[in-house]
């Protein structure tokens, strides 16, 4: 099976890939505006971390009672109720005018990244339902090149209306996206089955818990999938432009452009990859993944040179991403997926937040080739993790 077979028999792909890339783009478009927001304040490294540690702590903090929710309701309404609530954050960012008020953007990130982690978790359950084996994973695939792309897209073109017309503009443009987003979704007629469950959310928060607890290989594979939280570069790409790039370029078109280079190969990669990967070689991904990093931390301080390596960064993160999530949905019981998937999402998004946080901190204590260094070494160890559980899968 290929892409185009898939989008042909299965309408419900084609329809939710329209959304994803419509959100995705207006998701990362207003990254380049409040990242560039933060440098115009005068924000130290440390504050440029934490708000980006609030993209991914809301999936940690809500993830028990997502999982539950996205079980026992009705998807539809959910998804819309949602996207509504991103596009309200998104116009919320335009009353932050100066430094004083980053408590309150942070509040405004933390509720729009809560919805946003619902609706990928909900979306990626709805998959599950209604897929499985080779076609479960393409459908992952898709996803994570339409990220992808919606990132090289969305920060390249940010990039250059932020430098050009200012960060409000952005932010308006984003919310006009957001909106689109809700009308297509809103139109999009699917069906899957009914929850039957009627236990209480808490209940079934602990039948989750137990349910993981008892599955050890599920948990392997959720400790496994985190590992690509290593990739988190937002806060360290954020910190080179603040401190090297600025002499060689704008800080809003040095954050756009390198964060574009790395989402292009990140879209690229599995259309080179993905076929050769199996369960019986991922460890050898893990480790060029590691060797990649290794190599752009030995080159950044040359920003032209860098981007070179942050396309190699990218070649393989989105086939180790989608492949051990689809590892995880296919050992996963239909009954439990939505609770599987959040406290999947949940790990990895804590991944996410201590990588973004470990950046933070070291940048006062070393320079930023270690740190990157230090990131590539623990792929390495993620490898040999893996050759230690590849019998139970």
């Amino acid at each position: 099976m290929n892409y185009r077979k898939l989008f042909a028999e299965h309408k419900i792909v084609r329809d939710l890939s329209l959304v994803q890339f419509i959100a995705y783009f207006g998701a990362w478009f207003s990254n380049v505006a409040i990242y560039t927001m933060l440098v115009d304040f005068g924000s130290t490294e440390m504050a440029i971390s934490l708000v980006t540690a609030m993209h991914f702590l809301p999936a940690i903090l809500i993830a028990p009672f997502s999982g539950a929710i996205i079980d026992r309701v009705k998807i539809k309404p959910l998804m819309i109720g949602l996207i509504s609530t991103e596009l309200l954050m998104t116009i919320a960012f335009l009353t932050i005018n100066d430094k004083s008020q980053i408590w309150l953007l942070m509040i405004f990130i933390f509720i729009r990244m809560c919805a946003a982690s619902m609706f990928f978790s909900t979306e990626m359950s709805l998959l599950a339902k209604l897929l499985n084996g080779k076609p479960l994973q393409m459908a992952n695939e898709i996803h994570s090149i339409i990220w992808s792309f919606t990132y090289a897209f969305g920060m390249g073109i940010s990039g250059f209306v932020v430098n050009s017309y200012g960060v409000k503009t952005a932010f308006i443009i984003d919310a006009f996206v957001f909106l689109t987003a809700l009308i297509i979704f809103i139109k999009i007629d699917f069906v899957v089955k009914a929850s039957v469950t009627t236990d209480k959310i808490f209940q079934l928060i602990k039948d989750g818990y137990i349910y993981i607890k008892n599955n050890k290989i599920i948990l392997h594979l959720i400790l496994l999938h985190s590992c690509v939280g290593l990739t988190s570069f937002d806060a360290l790409i954020t910190i080179l432009a603040k401190n090297e790039y600025k002499y060689v370029i704008s800080v809003p078109l040095a954050i756009g452009i390198s964060n574009a280079v790395r989402a292009v190969a990140l879209m690229f990669g599995p259309i080179f990859i993905s076929k050769y990967v199996t369960k019986e070689n991922l460890h050898y991904l893990m480790i060029f993944q590691g060797s990649a990093v290794i190599f752009w931390g030995l080159v950044q301080n040359n920003f032209y040179i860098s981007l070179i390596a942050l396309f190699v960064v990218g070649l393989s993160t989105t086939t180790l991403w989608s492949f051990t999530y689809a590892l995880i949905q296919n050992k996963c019981d239909e009954k439990f997926i939505g609770r599987v998937i959040s406290y999947n999402d949940m790990i990895f998004m804590l991944s996410c937040v201590l990588t973004t946080l470990f950046i933070g901190l070291m940048a006062s204590l070393t320079s930023v080739d270690i740190i990157t260094t230090l990131l590539g070494i623990a792929f390495f160890a993620f490898a040999f993790y893996y050759t230690r559980i590849l019998k139970w899968i």
